[in-house]
């Protein structure tokens, strides 16, 4: 008998799961986004299926936007709170933005940070 946990270095969110609604991809493509516009904040997500387990820091996670199952890379993250509803079997928790990658850094993250049943969205 055993237990089942992915393990992750992607945080990937739908806007329902809490993608957070101050990045605009519009708005970036116009006047891009820099880290220190949200050195003081932190995110919070919920209800991702499964029981997950990301990267701790000082160790980066990749910031993916789902946008109707199309994947858009923002950035990295740190990972500072999980919380795992055994019952539900999702995992929920809080992060910072560490890195937003530039309009241009996006078109190409897709290229070497795919997983292969990904999509992109750019």
């Amino acid at each position: 008998m055993g237990s089942f946990i992915e393990i992750n270095d992607t945080l990937q969110l739908t806007t329902e799961q809490g993608f957070p609604n101050e990045l605009s991809y519009e708005r970036h493509k116009i006047k891009p986004f820099l880290v220190k516009d949200f050195e003081n904040q932190i995110f919070e997500f919920k209800d991702k299926p499964k029981v997950r387990i990301y990267k701790l820091p000082p160790v980066r996670n990749f910031l993916v936007q789902n946008i109707d199952g199309k994947w858009l890379y923002w950035g990295l993250v740190h990972i500072i709170e999980v919380t795992h509803d055994n019952v539900k079997q999702t995992t929920s928790g809080k992060f910072k933005i560490i890195q937003i990658y530039t309009p241009e850094e996006m078109k190409h993250a897709y290229t070497y940070l795919r997983p292969t049943t990904a999509k992109p969205y750019i």
